[in-house]
């Protein structure tokens, strides 16, 4: 017994464990605290992934100044990113706002559909009380506000972006250098996360965006053929509504197609519900398999339930980085399996063959 040694854990792994700790619990103060301004980070790392190769391209092989090209980034991402999001909001609202004081002209067209609808398959089934129409008018209503007040919000976390983004770039290597020696992975599994992370936000950066532009121009020129009241507002909101999960471009244009059959015009109303089906619908699987496939080959069910997640978590932004999210669950395995993974792959490939 008295010689005997009692295995002790060794000071190296307390020192580690204890100092992962504090650095958890440091970011979770971080994080907290500074939250707010969490979209301009997310923004300002956005940017910075899709700019990173043509800002190394025009700083490192063309001599280019760092600073003058991180202005010019800054400039080039207002004129095609901020100034036509503002262009459609500043026209969004003043229409929205003018539909939503109308309440005669909506309450005249609900009764109206809620009589087309009285006698259809299917269709009779819809609960359309007038109850049913003042709960959808306060959950719409309910979001107005917020809109309106998270106008300083958002022009707040602009600003941060562009000045996180700034620095990002004028010191992209150090930062990159700094992160690649933090993070305790082989490089392979470092490789893979990288991978990982660019291909998602690069896919939804830039995938979302062309499939909303490309529907709702689609759809503003089928709502215009068959005469829909304020096709360009009807358009627009198209191309909003395609990054809504499963249902998608299909909760603008089937009401407002049962709207138009409602109010006697059969031959526009029939019209606009097939254009919707057969083409503003597929452009989504076009665009997806040609496109959107050579950004990033994102599997549907990480985008789908991704985007449910994100915009829980970050707003609109979550569009790019709820499916970065989840993803990220499929990378710590294979990162997991590239570090302590001991088992053999030809051993499971045998018994796969084994097995009748």
């Amino acid at each position: 017994m008295l010689g005997m040694r009692v295995k002790q854990i060794n000071n190296n792994s307390i020192n580690q464990i204890m100092l992962i700790t504090i650095i958890i619990l440091i970011c979770i103060v971080i994080f907290k605290n500074l939250y707010y301004y969490l979209p301009g980070f997310l923004g300002a790392i956005t940017l910075y992934i899709l700019f990173r190769k043509g800002y190394f391209t025009l700083t490192e092989k063309r001599g280019w100044n760092k600073i003058l090209t991180s202005l010019l980034f800054i400039l080039l991402s207002l004129v095609f990113i901020v100034l036509p999001i503002w262009a459609i909001v500043d026209y969004l609202v003043p229409q929205i706002s003018s539909f939503a004081n109308n309440t005669d002209k909506i309450v005249a067209q609900f009764n109206l559909l809620k009589e087309y609808m009285s006698d259809k398959p299917f269709l009779k089934d819809i609960d359309m009380s007038d109850e049913a129409l003042l709960a959808i008018l306060q959950r719409f209503t309910k979001y107005v506000p917020s809109i309106l007040n998270s106008v300083a919000e958002i022009t707040i976390n602009i600003l941060v972006t562009f000045f996180v983004l700034y620095f990002m770039q004028v010191h992209g290597r150090r930062m990159e250098q700094y992160i690649v020696k933090g993070i305790p992975f082989s490089p392979k599994s470092k490789s893979e996360i990288w991978t990982e992370v660019d291909s998602m936000v690069r896919s939804n950066a830039i995938g979302i965006p062309i499939l909303g532009l490309c529907q709702g121009v689609v759809a503003m020129l089928g709502y215009w053929i068959f005469d829909a009241d304020n096709f360009i507002l009807m358009g627009i909101l198209t191309g909003i509504a395609s990054i809504v999960p499963v249902l998608g471009t299909m909760t603008i244009y089937v009401p407002l197609g049962i709207i138009t059959l409602a109010a006697g015009q059969t031959g526009n109303g029939i019209g606009i519900l097939l254009y919707g089906f057969l083409l503003v619908g597929s452009i989504d699987n076009i665009l997806r398999f040609t496109i959107l496939k050579t950004l990033g080959n994102v599997p549907p069910l990480i985008t789908l339930f991704g985007v449910l997640l994100g915009l829980k978590l970050f707003g609109m932004l979550g569009l790019i980085f709820g499916p970065l999210i989840l993803s990220s669950v499929g990378v710590l395995i294979k990162v997991y399996a590239n570090e302590y993974g001991k088992g053999s792959p030809i051993l499971l490939e045998e018994d796969y063959k084994n097995t009748p």
